[in-house]
């Protein structure tokens, strides 16, 4: 009885979002916990995914995401409802990795730049970046956050959820990939949605994978867009393999 009402709530909890992920089996993030989240947005559908302040003017977020055609970021809000567009919404130039083709290629980054300088304070804070290459400890507990789906074929939320997540050894998450036939690409990160029930969905695509208050990772996809956790685990794009080019970037973009 007690495995059939697991099953069930577990079922109800899951979800995905067409360019990102929601969080699973997480909760509701404490209002001044992630002061870097950012929500990117085009110009009609509002939300299509999420990202990260990295400095005033940078916010980092998934090379697949410019398929919704990004227009802005709002950032220091925790209700997507809550929004002020003259103070929190910013226009941005896309910066696109030039090797990303599709998200199990690899290079799944973009940069965004701000039209204007970011408001720091109460609100908006950056967050760190990995200073050089790091190898992940296994089973290390990190936290995923986002406004996407909250389970598979679900809506978006309003509200931004948190979920904790341990790192997965990566050969045991290439494994588990290639056991239904997908090479997984070099310069990535593996965690949740094996072994635990937690993990993200669509709608989350772009956001961090926060470890000791340090971004190390792009939420980028997981096995089919279903978030009926566990299964694979979840892939996000390894920050620290594209240190150089972030700092290439922000000179130029």
């Amino acid at each position: 009885m007690m495995q059939t009402l697991h099953k069930f709530l577990l079922f109800h909890l899951l979800g995905l979002h067409v360019f990102g992920s929601e969080i699973i089996n997480g909760k509701e993030a404490p209002q001044k916990l992630m002061l870097y989240m950012a929500s990117v947005q085009d110009s009609k559908e509002g939300h299509v995914c999420g990202g990260f302040l990295i400095s005033e003017d940078f916010v980092v977020t998934a090379a697949h995401c410019d398929r919704g055609n990004p227009t802005s970021v709002v950032l220091g809000t925790h209700n997507l409802k809550k929004v002020d567009n003259k103070t929190m919404r910013y226009a941005v130039k896309r910066c696109k990795h030039p090797s990303f083709d599709k998200e199990r290629n690899g290079n799944d980054i973009m940069l965004l730049k701000l039209s204007k300088k970011a408001r720091l304070g109460k609100t908006v804070q950056p967050i760190q970046l990995p200073k050089t290459e790091m190898k992940m400890k296994d089973k290390a507990k990190c936290r995923v956050a986002g406004w996407g789906r909250t389970k598979t074929g679900g809506k978006d939320v309003d509200v931004l959820q948190v979920a904790e997540v341990p790192i997965v050894n990566l050969e045991v998450c290439k494994t588990e990939w290639r056991n239904i036939k997908v090479n997984l690409p070099d310069n990535v990160i593996c965690a949740g949605g094996y072994d635990t029930a937690k993990g993200f969905c669509q709608g989350d695509s772009g956001g961090p994978l926060v470890c000791g208050g340090t971004a190390v990772g792009v939420v980028s996809f997981n096995m089919r867009k279903n978030c009926d956790y566990p299964n694979v685990p979840n892939v996000y794009t390894d920050v620290s393999k594209y240190l150089r080019w972030i700092k290439e970037i922000r000179k130029k973009c």
